[in-house]
């Protein structure tokens, strides 16, 4: 305690020399030359620009009372909303009580949801402690991690601090733990009851909120929003107004149509409004804003996010305009089905409020919903509308039994728990008990969800590993396909039709890949310019590249075998699809009525193909395959089955463990299958081979089949 006590009389003596120092010139550091702790270098004019900066913040009033409580405490909540300077300040300050106390607890990480605010914060908080990035301050997010022995203060994804917790499950390494935007992971801005109850008798810091703009509500219906905000775009635009606007949209769709329509109006724009500039910000996705440069002179930005990160756009110094549509699109998980069904919902009341702070008291605010609109306090809890089978394997691997009594904030619910144990023993990652098996902590090894990993491992069993690692990759990686305005649409599908393979689109994006390196390897050829030409995403090819080498990575390192390139033999096909088989038995569909109408096995919903499959620009009569094996089914309006390759139904029961094809419901595509099933079994009693009808006796299964 009395180490707790000297902590927090240290920290009021900094404090009170930082606002003191804040607030002089720079030229009055010419004779005070003070060293920061954390180098031992002198201190940049910079730092104390930005100290100064900071110091307006509405965070920085609650200094005082962070530090005493983080001296005293284990856990504090800290409140606040977006441009409080949260997530940049808290973290700087758990450095430095770190640093006060010689690391002897280690060092400090903070967790982002997003990989592209994880590194914006870090090069930020580096230019505010001055110090250079990858040394004492570093990050660390899938497939790229720029630290050193000296950090001492690292933002990360969610993910990469759950993988570390692997080999390291107390965390012994950090002295302390922020979790930045819990309230996307939990409950809202604001802490509820619920959050506050868990943690019992946790202190609490509110932080001040940053004024908000006067909301003008339009009234607009929520089938009307995507014009209005259009409309209200252009307004703005030809008012001369200064300042960039953020539009919140519902869906990614929404964003490119916003786009292109954008551009085209901003050419028949008048110059002397100035560059119109729509940019696109999808969520989950890299790629820094665009800052305007001196060069730029009259650019207007338009962001056009469905984000529901609002902090996203905390460096954007000239926005001075939001519209808000008020709905979002939810992808809500049902496990009877496997399937996610997209629901366009309202946003919480919170989320309003923090994108109206964006614009502070000076811009304007415009609600594209009526004033009365009911928004639900809080938004629903992902862990309660997402498949949750990586977090139980996660939590499996962790050794955490008895995940009926697992003390959730938010419970997830009973049947989503059952679907996710009964898949991981349909993938042989359980044993008799419940606990991981072998394969099971294998697959825990790969960042990747446990269908693939069980594909992956399947892969080394059949001599297809550089294959199946390609997919993977290209599975795991955002989409390769661009999508180009309406009037580049039949070119685009024509350049990704020269990369169609006839067993499907599994081998399509082998194809896509292997060409991608290819030229990435011509001494003459742009890879850039080559991606352009055939409308592929040059950044997803690369993370894509990116997340197969870290793949193999780990094949290696737990010492799996890495088989050697044949992709085109006949053998490799079979053996490919044997692989996917391994993993996505439960993703297996049939063309009930040769029309492209594809009745899925497990629980008897029928779809169609998506159009951008290689399949779904074929007619019934140019022959659609009649057994498919899928990546992922989303039940909403479109109800597509996207990423189809072709299998054989003895190529199934081949793969499928057997108590998985005796659970499934019955069906006339069942019936086919226990009649192939039948055949086999009457054909090795007439060779008097004495074993008992099952999957096992199927002709060609072999040892190899023994990963199952």
């Amino acid at each position: 305690m009395a180490q707790g006590i000297t902590t927090g009389e240290y920290w009021e003596d900094r404090v009170a020399f930082e606002t003191e120092g804040a607030g002089q010139e720079h030229v009055e550091y010419d004779d005070v030359l003070e060293f920061n702790t954390f180098d031992g270098l002198p201190y940049s004019s910079r730092y104390y620009t930005l100290l100064k900066e900071r110091m307006a913040l509405p965070v920085w009033k609650a200094k005082c009372d962070f530090m005493d409580k983080l001296a005293n405490k284990q856990f504090v909540i800290v409140s606040g909303t977006a441009k409080t300077g949260r997530s940049c300040q808290i973290p700087q300050w758990c450095a430095e009580f770190c640093l006060s106390v010689q690391y002897q607890n280690g060092m400090v990480v903070c967790t982002q949801d997003h990989r592209q605010h994880t590194v914006d914060l870090a090069l930020r908080v580096a230019d505010e402690m001055d110090v250079n990035i990858g040394h004492e301050v570093g990050y660390s997010i899938p497939l790229e991690t720029c630290c050193s022995s000296d950090t001492v203060l690292r933002y990360c994804t969610s993910d990469m601090l759950l993988r570390e917790m692997m080999s390291d499950p107390m965390l012994e390494h950090y002295g302390v733990i922020v979790i930045d935007q819990a309230h996307e992971r939990t409950v809202t801005t604001h802490p509820g009851p619920k959050l506050l109850g868990h943690y019992r008798n946790v202190p609490l810091i509110q932080l001040e909120g940053v004024c908000s703009a006067e909301a003008v509500y339009t009234g607009t219906s929520h089938k009307d929003y995507f014009c209005s905000a259009l409309r209200l775009v252009l307004e703005i635009h030809h008012s001369q107004e200064e300042g960039d606007i953020v539009v919140f949209l519902a869906t990614t769709q929404e964003i490119d149509l916003a786009r292109d329509i954008l551009h085209r109006e901003e050419v028949n724009t008048s110059p002397h409004l100035g560059e119109l500039l729509p940019i696109s910000v999808h969520p989950g996705l890299g790629g820094t804003l665009p800052m305007p440069s001196e060069e730029d002179g009259r650019c207007r930005r338009v962001f056009l996010t469905s984000s529901p990160n609002e902090d996203l756009f905390w460096a954007v110094h000239k926005l001075n305009f939001v519209i808000d549509a008020g709905v979002q699109k939810r992808n809500v998980y049902n496990p009877r089905i496997r399937a996610n069904s997209v629901a366009i919902q309202p946003i919480s009341r919170s989320q309003a409020e923090s994108r109206k702070q964006l614009v502070g008291t000076t811009g304007k605010s415009f609600c594209l919903y009526p004033e009365d609109t009911p928004l639900p306090s809080e938004t629903r809890p992902h862990i309660l509308e997402s498949d949750i089978t990586s977090t139980v394997l996660f939590l499996k691997r962790m050794d955490i039994g008895g995940l009926g009594r697992c003390d959730f904030i938010d419970r997830p619910d009973p049947e989503g728990l059952m679907q996710a144990l009964e898949e991981l023993d349909y993938l042989a990652a359980l044993d008799d008990d419940g606990n991981l098996s072998e394969i099971g902590i294998i697959m825990s090894e790969f960042p990747l969800e446990p269908q693939m990993a069980k594909t992956l491992l399947a892969s080394c069993e059949f001599d297809c590993v550089s294959e199946v690692t390609t997919i993977a990759a290209m599975l795991a990686a955002p989409s390769c396909y661009l999508v180009p305005s309406m009037e580049l649409r039949l070119e685009a599908s024509q350049c990704h039709l020269k990369f169609q393979h006839p067993e499907g689109d599994h081998f399509t994006l082998i194809n896509i890949y292997k060409a991608f390196k290819q030229n990435q390897q011509e001494p003459f050829v742009s890879v850039e310019k080559w991606c352009q030409d055939y409308f592929l995403s040059l950044s997803a090819l690369q993370t894509a590249d990116a997340i197969r080498s870290e793949l193999t990575d780990i094949l290696r390192r737990i010492e799996l075998p890495v088989s050697m390139p044949s992709f085109g033999s006949k053998g490799n096909i079979i053996n490919i699809k044997r692989a996917l088989l391994a993993g996505f038995f439960m993703q297996v569909a049939r063309d009930v009525d040769s029309s492209g109408n594809y009745f899925m096995l497990t629980h008897k919903h029928v779809a169609q193909i998506h159009p951008l499959s290689a399949y779904g620009t074929k007619t019934p009569k140019l022959g659609l395959p009649e057994w498919v094996l899928f990546h992922e089914y989303t039940f909403s309006e479109d109800n597509c089955i996207r990423t189809v390759s072709h299998i054989s139904p003895e190529e199934f029961i081949q793969m499928a463990p057997q108590y998985f094809f005796f659970n499934l419901p019955p069906s006339e595509s069942k019936d086919i299958l226990q009649n192939i099933l039948d055949k086999g079994a009457e054909h090795y009693k007439a060779k008097k081979i004495k074993k008992s009808p099952s999957l096992d006796s199927i002709p060609e299964v072999t040892a190899s089949c023994v990963i199952q």
